[in-house]
């Protein structure tokens, strides 16, 4: 048995020693992303939130996509082919600085990207995939509409041939990146061949294509978020997205975001539980840090504890995805179990703080409020809870 001499000291930044888990490589994505967002964002991230608009967002996509964090873990036509973990480990870190900006690259990447790389046509992908992993595109992808969100296939957005073009009408919502977006995936019903939901790759300067702003948001307010409306929008046949026909195209695409989500809210929580323990060691109360007292320890312990486990459930999932084995299912059961302890790490983190956890000096407040969005998009809890209730009964509660 080795002695306890030899043991490394305890980190309370990494007390599981979870970045003896990453590869040099790794590190270095992380510690990139992690330096690119204190440098880019964190200076500024309370004056957009409170003034509830992302400034410079095409900006900010060029200097993402200049790190390869866009399409970060697809191959080809000038995406960066990292794995699942290290894109993860980069979802982290831009979550920790704010949830909206981690939004900006997962639907980037995760949804439009991803979309047009696994159901496009070649001619699609070398249209759009190399400006969009550059920054110089932003995409977007519509599929929740404002009387379906969990029921994505009762949509009534409709593609109806006419001739050899295509026309589509309907309406989408809470888009992300949809007013400053240069291409938009669209999900729409369609009656061809017996019918089937499609993709269809829409360049937003097409006529008929509007994507007004949502305002008067109270979560994700450093985010662009806006409706789609396609009134008669007309395109070519090639617009379609030609390898898939159903919702498993939509479904797959937002199991890929899912993931990114996994690791993401690993962030907020991450920032609100550093907020706390550094507030807990230099607030001083009854003559000493409040640090010091059994029921603030207890609460620390327990944030690290869930903090950490969320981490390292993040990991495995990304090991698994690397691995080709990860299933929908398994990305439901991280998401679920992520996002929420994460809200509840930053709620416990505010009661440290006490007052000043609602003052946006502290990172406390803004991340629980857009937790509250990234706990619904994407699937709401009731929803995975009724993934992973099937995956474990056998049987279908959906209906």
């Amino acid at each position: 048995m080795s002695s306890r001499s030899a043991l490394p000291p305890f980190d309370p930044a990494d007390p599981l020693g979870l970045d003896d888990l990453l590869a040099p490589e790794d590190l270095a994505i992380r510690d990139t992303v992690r330096t690119w967002a204190g440098d880019r964002v964190l200076p500024h991230i309370a004056d957009w939130y409170e003034r509830g608009e992302l400034p410079g967002v095409r900006e900010l996509a060029r200097e993402l996509g200049d790190l390869g964090a866009l399409g970060m873990s697809l191959t080809g036509y000038g995406c960066a082919g990292a794995s699942a973990v290290q894109y993860g480990l980069a979802c982290l870190e831009l979550e920790a600085a704010d949830s909206g900006i981690r939004s900006l690259v997962s639907v980037q990447g995760s949804l439009a990207m991803y979309a047009i790389w696994r159901f496009g046509s070649e001619e699609q992908k070398q249209r759009w995939l190399p400006g969009m992993a550059a920054g110089e595109i932003i995409g977007c992808f519509g599929l929740t509409e404002p009387d379906h969100g969990s029921d994505p296939a009762a949509m009534r957005t409709h593609a109806k041939r006419d001739g050899t073009d295509w026309v589509l009408t309907g309406r989408k919502m809470w888009i992300t990146n949809g007013s400053v977006a240069g291409v938009a995936v669209v999900w729409a019903q369609t009656d061809e061949d017996g019918g089937g939901i499609r993709g269809f790759v829409v360049p937003t300067d097409t006529p008929g294509f509007a994507a007004p702003e949502i305002k008067h948001k109270w979560s994700l307010r450093a985010s662009v978020t806006s409706e789609l409306v396609l009134d008669e929008v007309r395109l070519p046949a090639d617009a379609v997205l030609p390898e898939v026909t159903g919702l498993r195209g939509p479904l797959s695409c937002l199991s890929h975001a899912r993931y990114g989500i996994v690791w993401g809210a690993m962030g907020a929580a991450r920032a609100s539980f550093e907020a706390a323990l550094e507030y807990a060691k230099t607030r001083e109360q009854f003559g000493r840090p409040i640090g010091g007292f059994q029921l603030t320890q207890a609460k620390l312990a327990d944030m690290a504890v869930e903090l950490h486990k969320g981490i390292l459930l993040a990991h495995h999932l990304g090991r698994r995805l690397d691995a080709g084995r990860l299933r929908p299912e398994q990305v439901s059961f991280g998401k679920l179990n992520n996002v929420r302890e994460a809200i509840e790490i930053c709620r416990t983190s505010r009661t440290i703080l006490g007052a000043n956890g609602i003052s946006l000096e502290y990172p406390v407040m803004r991340h629980a409020t857009n937790l509250e969005s990234v706990l619904t998009y994407e699937g709401t809890v009731e929803m995975h809870q009724l993934v992973l209730g099937k995956a474990l009964t056998g049987l279908d509660a959906f209906r």
